[in-house]
């Protein structure tokens, strides 16, 4: 099959983008782009389309945003009228339902941002780095009706540095899985795609995030906090309080030894917390509720922080 692929693309947000426009420049033909319906956004709330749909609209492609696609037979009749070879779903936020998945040629691919089994579900790239994983990577799957339980066909790993954040591993894997579905799509197209079975005692689940997760626990060891710092930033972020406020933490290094309390300022030159188990953690970046972003030694120039004090207060 040397002509490009009749391909309609669903993705949303913009881990989504690259993927999409690397399809478009190998010549494939993305004949609907279909994405979550425009958000209010901001303190206006103004409407706000998503990143995949303005990259579509740039390219001049056909935009669909069904409210929800189970139950919808418009929304299949809709995406079968294109005939497509292939369905390529990438962040769509939305599971599809079994109509959907048997409509293309040679059916849905999946691009997920683990190493599958692992890290199934709505947030892989913030837990791998919060539960200290040092590499993840991109795996291209033949979707079915599970959640991303589907044959795996293409993997891409990728290193987890010990200090990266979730933001910096989004943008690595966002290239990544455009690389991926790529050459996913290239081996398809000569036939030479080799599906594998997942192997389901591997796998691990990786929930979607919510702030619940953010109040740092001090009790735990400086390395797990860092872990948590990491994988927090840019969104929901890692906070502590002070004097009732809440501090946001987006970056810190593990310290050396203590023998303070957790939640004890060991040093406030640099800015040390004592963690668990005689462990402290220097405290880099952050912001106070209301005022802006900074280092923690600006922080603390307009904050006094004595040693001894205990966070959270």
């Amino acid at each position: 099959m040397d002509d490009g692929l009749k391909i309609v693309f669903m993705g949303t947000p913009e881990f989504a983008v690259l993927c999409l426009e690397r399809l478009i420049n190998d010549g494939h033909e993305v004949s609907l782009v279909l994405t979550q319906p425009d958000k209010p956004k901001g303190r206006g709330y103004v409407l706000t389309p998503s990143p995949v749909k303005e990259t579509a609209l740039k390219y001049n492609l056909e935009v669909y945003q069904p409210e929800r696609l189970k139950k919808n037979p418009e929304a299949w009749d809709k995406i079968k009228s294109y005939n497509p070879d292939v369905a390529v779903v990438v962040a769509y936020g939305q599971i599809l339902p079994p109509e959907v998945l048997s409509i293309p040629k040679y059916g849905c691919i999946n691009v997920h941002a683990s190493l599958l089994p692992k890290y199934r579900g709505a947030a892989p790239i913030q837990w791998a780095i919060i539960n200290g994983e040092t590499e993840t990577g991109i795996t291209t799957m033949m979707m079915d009706a599970g959640l991303d339980t589907g044959d795996m066909l293409l993997k891409r790993r990728v290193e987890i540095t010990p200090d990266m954040t979730a933001g910096q591993l989004h943008d690595i894997l966002a290239y990544e899985g455009s690389l991926a579905i790529s050459e996913t799509l290239r081996l398809l197209g000569q036939g030479l795609l080799t599906p594998e079975k997942q192997d389901d005692s591997l796998s691990c689940y990786a929930p979607m995030l919510s702030k619940d997760l953010s109040p740092i626990d001090w009790s735990k060891s400086a390395q797990d906090i860092h872990n948590l710092i990491r994988g927090l930033n840019p969104w929901p972020c890692a906070h502590t309080k002070v004097g009732g406020k809440i501090l946001k933490v987006f970056s810190s290094k593990v310290s050396g030894a203590t023998s303070f309390a957790p939640g004890t300022v060991v040093s406030t030159s640099p800015l040390v917390i004592a963690c668990g188990g005689n462990t402290s953690l220097e405290i880099l970046e952050v912001q106070l509720e209301g005022a802006k972003r900074m280092t923690a030694e600006l922080f603390l120039m307009g904050h006094r922080l004595s040693t001894g004090r205990i966070l959270p207060d």
